[in-house]
């Protein structure tokens, strides 16, 4: 058996984010890698020394200005060891060293917050972000995204940052979310840059009497779990694809540790989807018939139910109710029963490993093919391509220049 090579996981374990992406890099190195891992739970403080640490590659988080600095000192010692960086896209991270990047994507992070509160009928939408950082500006990213989103909607957004970025000044903080909360037209959708910020967001709307779901829905990024499950109500979040990015880096790694190179410099993820939860469980729509067609979709989609099904339900023309539907929610009934059923699929061969003639049928399509079918139509995978990615890949590429503009 061939020696183990030492890798170095310079990530700070404390933070649920890098747990997650040292969670990927573990899956790898159990399927494919015999490494031997070195990972404290203190990255700042118990670095190794790079200058003598005799180790065969290193990833690093590079949002930290001391794991980068240190990292990026490796050349000057004339060391070639090989690094993949990880990070939020406008930490430490020196493109000209050309060490291979991961980062989120925080234009797609941010559409999947927007569609997600839209599809629930908010015509007014919100979005909670940091003041500017070195290393946040992410959350800027995310916020441009999500207001483009509402503006292809059609519906207003309002945007804060506040001047606080941590909580240390508690009451400041949440006096300047107080003012904001309570100049927002009720009720709305809003999303938080991260599970942090929502907290806060869920705290303020405590202090100012505003109900969630029903007056404001909040949703977050990163699904902390901690955090999302002792909020009260336990909030909705958006799973950022952390563990993929921990398998892709550690994959990149071993090709470098084989004497290849990278074939690009900068790896853009995904994320792997919506951890829906009570804090955006509301439906905003004034008008009740729709209301309740809507519910008994989302409720009965996987049952093969019919529209005729959903008509009996109200009581009104199936030519009427069409109307209404496609006017409100701008897609037709049978599309709403589709995107439910596809939504299924999607959160069963993710979070499963149920066979897939399993899935479609969970899903409500009567034979695999016909899902398969669909699920090309609407991801742009196959279901097996699907659950292959959510681990494997793909990468996604942007411009360079695109970390940092």
């Amino acid at each position: 058996m061939p020696r183990p090579r030492h890798v170095a996981l310079i990530l700070d374990a404390a933070k649920p984010y890098d747990r997650k992406i040292i969670s990927g890099v573990a899956l790898y190195v159990k399927e494919t890698g015999n490494w031997s891992l070195y990972v404290e739970e203190d990255p700042l403080e118990r670095l190794p020394d790079l200058r003598c640490w005799r180790g065969h590659g290193i990833i690093a988080n590079l949002d930290d200005r001391k794991v980068a600095a240190a990292v990026h000192g490796l050349a000057e010692h004339g060391l070639k060891t090989p690094v993949v960086g990880v990070g939020g896209g406008y930490g430490w991270y020196d493109p000209s060293t050309r060490i291979p990047y991961f980062s989120s994507d925080d234009d797609c992070v941010a559409r999947l917050g927007a569609e997600h509160l839209l599809e629930r009928g908010f015509r007014r939408l919100a979005f909670c972000g940091y003041p500017r950082t070195r290393v946040n500006r992410w959350s800027e990213k995310r916020a441009r995204a999500f207001q483009q989103r509402a503006a292809d909607a059609g519906v207003s957004c309002s945007i804060y940052n506040g001047s606080q970025e941590t909580a240390r000044k508690w009451s400041e903080l949440q006096r300047g979310l107080a003012v904001w909360l309570r100049s927002l037209e009720k009720p709305v959708g809003l999303m938080a840059c991260n599970d942090v910020r929502a907290r806060h967001v869920l705290e303020a709307c405590r202090a100012v009497g505003a109900r969630v779901p029903e007056d404001v829905a909040v949703i977050g990024v990163d699904n902390d779990e901690m955090i999302c499950d002792l909020t009260d109500p336990p909030l909705s979040s958006i799973e950022q694809g952390a563990r993929r990015m921990g398998y892709q880096a550690a994959s990149l790694l071993d090709q470098l540790m084989r004497g290849r190179k990278s074939p690009q410099p900068i790896f853009v993820v995904e994320p792997d989807g919506v951890v829906a939860r009570r804090s955006t469980d509301i439906l905003a729509i004034d008008n009740p018939d729709l209301a309740t067609v809507i519910r008994y979709i989302r409720d009965h989609a996987c049952e093969g139910i019919r529209i005729a099904d959903i008509v009996e339900q109200v009581g009104i023309s199936r030519s009427s109710l069409e109307h209404r539907f496609k006017a409100v929610l701008g897609r037709t009934i049978h599309a709403e029963i589709r995107r439910v059923q596809i939504d299924r699929a999607k959160q069963l061969i993710a979070d499963t490993d149920l066979p897939l003639k399993q899935v479609a049928l969970r899903a409500g399509f009567q034979y695999i093919q016909y899902m398969t079918r669909m699920f090309r139509q609407h991801v742009g995978q196959t279901p097996a391509e699907f659950r292959r990615h959510r681990v494997q890949g793909p990468f996604v590429v942007p411009a360079l220049a695109g970390l940092h503009d």
